[in-house]
């Protein structure tokens, strides 16, 4: 079956549907297509914190509703080392706030709002591939319920994530992977208990980072620096309990515990593709980009690209060609600063080797920590940057 849109988007994460919105604001036709089913993209456990400016977007388009009614608003975080805690007032010192507002519920938003607009998502597509990104006329093939078919377009995005096909069909002479391995990955937890904090802990200790997060008034996210390589299945609830109260415990302060309910281990990595453009095709998000979770990243530099290429496709479509053609530009020159202020947090917070050498670290990284809680302008460059840079083009 033939299909004529005027973009075609692979991928229905949060940067592909967002994108969709954006698109129908400007009047633009669209089709989403994605390899996996509904409820697959919305069992993901991923992020929870939006940046001040991925919430304007959001809010730009009408889709704050449940974020503003669920969504829990924080003045700042807490950093916390040799047993004591820092608290970072983003409020008092830039103006700016952060929302904890888990990605499978701003998963949701968005699909029940392309629900409610009828919008064409194709979930549990196969053979998804694009052809003819470097003619005018590309398209997309794939299979959906056991038909064939050909979407024909002007441009196709690929929101398809790290491991999408997207990325893969751009020449290897025009592309060019940055990547780093970290040598510590995160063993994350969901708990049904309350969270025990208002804010954010960031904590270093002797052995190894840890979090504490929270996904609504009832149900907490608590992280643990663990090897790459652990098996989940040696962290019992006991083990995972008995370690978050070694890294987080403070003085007159007492971390509850409730049923685990979900639990998974994350390797860390960066990556940066050279380039988010290539003829026709567009990438956003998770396909040109991946930073460590550390400073809270993922999910809104995927917003801001999206937020970039939605304006960038509108002005082309008004006339003005020249904001499509710096996308890749403007989005990479945000990305580079927040792959820096990412990094910068997890070399900050994340112990390493063994030894004199681990110990001489350790010590540097409270020197750091001791520097950046003492200072009120190193806690503005904290602040200005977990907050979110400002959105180019829009």
């Amino acid at each position: 079956m033939k299909i004529r849109t005027t973009v075609a988007i692979v991928g229905a994460g949060p940067a592909g549907l967002l994108l969709g919105h954006l698109l129908a604001a400007s009047g633009i036709d669209f089709v989403i297509i994605e390899a996996r089913s509904r409820e697959y993209i919305l069992s993901r456990i991923r992020a929870g914190v939006l940046e001040e400016s991925s919430v304007d977007v959001l809010a730009s388009l009408g889709l704050d509703g449940r974020l503003r009614e669920h969504g829990l608003v924080h003045d700042g975080i807490y950093l916390q080392y040799e047993g004591t805690r820092h608290h970072v007032d983003f409020s008092e010192l830039i103006g700016r706030t952060v929302t904890v507002y888990g990605q499978q519920q701003v998963v949701n938003d968005l699909m029940l709002a392309h629900d409610e607009a009828g919008s064409a998502v194709y979930f549990g597509s196969s053979d998804v591939l694009p052809w003819g990104i470097e003619t005018p006329r590309p398209s997309v093939n794939f299979v959906h319920g056991g038909q064939s078919y050909s979407v024909d377009a002007d441009f196709v995005i690929g929101a398809d994530g790290f491991h999408g096909v997207c990325r893969s069909i751009i020449p290897s002479g025009a592309i060019t992977s940055y990547q780093r391995e970290y040598p510590f990955a995160w063993l994350g937890i969901l708990a049904d208990v309350p969270p025990s904090t208002d804010e954010l802990i960031y904590a270093l200790h002797p052995e190894g980072f840890a979090m504490h997060s929270m996904r609504s008034p009832s149900v907490s996210r608590l992280y643990l620096q663990v090897e790459p390589d652990d098996d989940i299945a040696q962290w019992s609830d006991e083990r995972i309990w008995e370690g978050l109260h070694e890294r987080l415990g403070v003085e007159g302060w007492t971390l509850r515990e409730g049923e685990i309910t979900e639990k998974s281990i994350t390797p860390m990595r960066s990556f940066v593709a050279s380039t988010l453009n290539h003829g026709a095709l567009f990438l956003v998000g998770d396909a040109g980009h991946i930073v460590p979770p550390t400073g809270a990243k993922g999910l809104n530099a995927a917003i801001s690209d999206v937020a970039m290429l939605g304006a960038a496709l509108s002005s082309y479509y008004a006339g003005d060609a020249g904001s499509l053609a710096g996308y890749s530009g403007r989005a990479l020159s945000r990305q580079w600063k927040t792959q820096y202020f990412s990094r910068w947090m997890t070399e900050m917070l994340h112990t390493t080797g063994t030894g004199a050498e681990a110990q001489s670290r350790y010590r540097g990284q409270i020197g750091q920590l001791d520097y950046v809680t003492g200072s009120r302008f190193a806690l503005q460059g904290l602040a200005e940057q977990y907050t979110g840079l400002p959105i180019d083009g829009i």
